[in-house]
């Protein structure tokens, strides 16, 4: 059943995704609650500290782009597209938390739904987008 079900990118990407959100919240509560970081820089830790796991998960699982050529412009790349995310998590959880007067993990998990479900499309189609690997590069390239 298990097998059956990661067949879809959709559940690779919900289960990786959510593995990395799990270390990002963990993060974020230490960080601010333990430890009493004002939320933003604690959460933009929280993305620091979950981002490589985020990266192997979805390179190697997600979208099973397993070429290593050129590896280092297409971490780049989504590099690049992660901050993307980062920016909107951000407005997002400071919406939630100043504004609705959420509570911080609250904020947090609304944030990382919303910018899931955009940076998904970012990544299938651009980032590991089945092509040429030479081609990453060009991308990156136009993208800076």
């Amino acid at each position: 059943m298990i097998k059956h079900l990661t067949k879809h990118m959709v559940v690779r990407y919900i289960i990786g995704g959510g593995t990395s959100a799990v270390i990002n919240l963990i993060t974020l509560f230490i960080f601010n609650s333990v430890f009493g970081v004002y939320y933003i820089t604690a959460s933009i830790i929280a993305f620091m500290v979950a981002f490589f796991s985020s990266w192997a998960f979805h390179k190697f699982w997600t979208f099973r782009e397993h070429s290593t050529d050129n590896m280092h412009a297409q971490g780049a790349l989504y590099f690049l597209t992660s901050l993307f995310g980062l920016a909107l998590n951000t407005l997002i959880l400071y919406t939630c938390v100043s504004l609705l007067h959420l509570p911080v993990l609250v904020g947090q998990i609304i944030a990382g739904a919303l910018v899931a479900c955009c940076t998904f499309f970012i990544s299938k189609h651009i980032v590991f987008k089945k092509k040429e690997v030479q081609s990453t590069q060009n991308v990156l390239d136009e993208f800076l």
